[in-house]
């Protein structure tokens, strides 16, 4: 089991993701903005983050670099319609940090998200 800390301004996608997560059996923390997930890195924390790119407030290559920044063991996972974004280099976005596009089947999301976690 994995503590998973999610973001996504999408509320419906948000809902079915953490929801897929955690009937494969990982505790999820989900935010609709990067600001407030940011505010909860401070007195937690995760093994991973699931986050959206383009989001109000804080965007998620922001969100990832401040995450990445606080536990460097934490593992990081965009998810976006905007893949090319993440993985341009002046994004300076983690470049451990996988890049998973929309639209993605919800199997697809957990398999990957297992993959992570069994890779600590």
């Amino acid at each position: 089991m994995a503590r998973i800390l999610l973001a996504e301004d999408d509320e419906s996608l948000r809902r079915f993701l953490a929801s897929a997560l955690v009937k494969a059996g990982h505790d999820v923390v989900d935010f609709g903005d990067g600001m407030q997930a940011h505010d909860c890195l401070a007195g937690h924390r995760f093994d991973l983050l699931v986050t959206d790119i383009v989001m109000p407030g804080m965007d998620g290559i922001e969100l990832a670099k401040r995450a990445s920044e606080s536990d460097q063991a934490m593992k990081i996972m965009f998810i976006t319609g905007f893949a090319a974004v993440a993985l341009h280099p002046s994004s300076q976005a983690p470049k451990q940090a996988k890049v998973l596009s929309k639209p993605f089947h919800l199997r697809e999301i957990v398999a990957e998200v297992e993959r992570m976690v069994a890779a600590a």
